[in-house]
This record gives C-alpha cells, structure tokens and sequence, in this order.
C-alpha cells in the first residue's frame, strides 16, 4: 500500500485539503482506532483551528462537550478543536442550538464530509477494513445528524424517537428500518404513524427516494485463481428510480446544503481486518464497476467480504460473503501430473 508523502499529496489537493490535516490523519490513525479516537482525529483537523470563540462561549462550550457521548477529562474550551468535536457531537444527537453556534456548527458539518472521504482514502493506503468501515458509517452519521447507534427511523421526516420506538415494538413486525416501513400496506402505515396527509405524504417521498440497489458481482475465472495472481471481482449495480428520471440530491433535513450521494464498494478479509480493494462510484441508474487484488502467496480456500457502502444513507449498505479455492502457483508445465 502506498503511503508515500506523494500519495498523501495527492490525497490533499483532490479534496482540497490541508497537507497538515492529511499528515495528521495519516500520523494519527491505528488499525485499532475507535469511534471516539476517529471523532477527536477527525476534528483536530487545521481546517477547524479557525472556528472562532467568542467571549463567554468557553462555558457553553465545557456544557456541551459534557453532555455529549464522548466527553473528555478536563477539556480546554479555549481550543477551536474541542469545539468542533462538540459541535459535531451536539449534531449527532440532534441538539437545538442557535445564533452563531448554529453558524459554527453549519461550517463544521460541511468540512467533516470532506475530510472523510480524504480520511478514507488514508486509511484505505493502510489497509484497514474495520476503521474504513467505521469512518464510512460516520460520512453517513454527518450527513443524516444521528448516530450510528440510533434507530434509523430517525432519517424520516416527522420521525421523533418515540415514534421510532413505537415502530420497533409493532405487534405482528418490528419496523426498524426503511424496506420495513415500505413493505406495510397503507393502512396499517397510517394507523401506525399517526401522521396527517401531508406528513405521510413526504414519508411517502423520503421512501421512494431512499437507495433501492440490486447488486450482482461475479469472480472472473474463479475456478482457476493460483496464489499471488490477481483476483478480478465484477460488480454490477442497478438502482429502482421508482418510476424516476433521476437520483436527485439526498434527502436529508439536518444536511446544511444539497448534497449527491456516493458509495464505495469493498473488498476485505475480515480474518485479517486486511481492505483489499476500494473503488468510489457514484451510481444513477446502473453501474459496472471492476475490482482487482492479489491472491494470496499460499493456496487453500480463502473467504472474502464485498461491502456496498452509502456516504450519505444509514441502513442501505450491502454485505456479501464469498470463498475461493486458490491454487498452488505451479505454472501449467506442472500441471502434467494429474490432480
């Protein structure tokens, strides 16, 4: 994997990002970081030591990094850093807050997709699967403001989660997630929600916009892979437009601005926690994306992970499980021997 401090570069000026934030990201991150240590990396990105503190939001600050999920030991509420990650948080957990606070926070959402994506790629030169994962599912986590752990009911319009839980506890089906919700006829949706016409109604459009994606992959010659070749992975994907011309931007209420959604499509050991290949893609209605990586140097039957990840959605990412048998590497003059 490539680390180089070209590579770094390169990562910099495509996402227009500071090379200090991009050496930090790269100093900072272990395979082993959590949640809590990506959020704190994260927000100590250069592009945040501007965010201004104004006189008597030292205090406001220290309250609101208390209150969050991650809070920290004695925290230097001076530090534009410290109130970037609470700001972050404070969105996660949808938090209301006003005047410039708001303002600050606005600033703070835009530049995190960013530095995401940038912090992907990072990580993805590494070869960690689990904290590229985690570092995907927090793209998603900015986008919507909810955490990982929520009910992601909660990306609705109208959605409290009260109501999410109500959803959850539905005698006869748990509703827990979008496909659930769709999948109910109208009847029981309208006695379940509670919701007047209009409010079903954007329900109704949130639904058929939310990432509907068949996903086929296939591995090419699989039956005659030998250790060290490269392996070639074919994905196609196909999006049900519901009747749509286009994808339009995401529906998501506590995005600042539009935004287009992305994916990523992965392939990993999970064995190993190795990330293998990584291809951004960014799908309209169909897609054919090519996947390359090694086998590995010995032979022996191998299981691999094909992750479909959304920057922009919780609960539409795919996972698929699939094994190779690798063959010894002999060359084929080897091959006179019989099997």
């Amino acid at each position: 994997m490539d680390l180089s401090p070209l590579n770094l570069g390169m990562i910099a000026s495509y996402y227009y990002i500071s090379y200090t934030t991009i050496e930090r990201f790269s100093s900072s991150l272990t395979s082993k970081t959590k949640m809590k240590g990506l959020l704190e990396i994260l927000t100590h990105a250069s592009e945040y030591s501007q965010l201004p503190i104004r006189p008597g939001e030292e205090e406001v600050v220290r309250r609101l990094i208390n209150h969050q999920r991650f809070s920290f030991d004695n925290p230097k509420c001076t530090d534009p850093h410290v109130k970037a990650n609470a700001l972050l948080q404070a969105h996660f957990a949808r938090q209301p807050l006003g005047g410039n606070l708001a303002l600050d926070q606005r600033e703070v959402i835009l530049s995190a997709s960013r530095l995401l994506q940038a912090m992907v790629d990072v990580i993805s030169s590494n070869g960690w699967l689990s904290l590229a994962v985690l570092a995907m599912e927090v793209s998603q986590m900015v986008t919507q403001g909810m955490w990982d752990r929520d009910s992601m009911l909660l990306q609705l319009p109208h959605f409290t989660k009260e109501l999410s839980k109500r959803c959850q506890e539905n005698p006869g089906k748990s509703i827990e997630t979008v496909f659930d919700l769709v999948e109910l006829d109208d009847e029981e949706r309208r006695e379940l929600l509670q919701m007047s016409d209009s409010q079903l109604l954007d329900i109704a459009r949130f639904c058929n916009r939310f990432p509907n994606i068949d996903m086929l992959y296939e591995v090419l010659d699989r039956d005659n892979i030998r250790a060290g070749e490269e392996i070639t992975l074919l994905v196609t994907l196909e999006r049900d437009l519901e009747g749509r011309t286009e994808v339009g931007p995401v529906d998501a209420l506590r995005y600042p601005k539009a935004k287009e959604e992305g994916w990523w499509l992965v392939v990993g050991d999970t064995k190993t926690n190795s990330l293998l290949a990584i291809k951004r893609v960014s799908l309209q209605r169909r897609a054919k994306v090519k996947l390359e990586f090694a086998a590995p140097a010995e032979p022996g039957e191998k299981s691999y992970i094909l992750y479909f990840m959304c920057d922009s959605y919780l609960g539409c990412d795919q996972e698929y499980d699939f094994t190779l048998d690798i063959k010894d590497a002999a060359g084929p003059d080897d091959d006179s021997g019989g099997e």
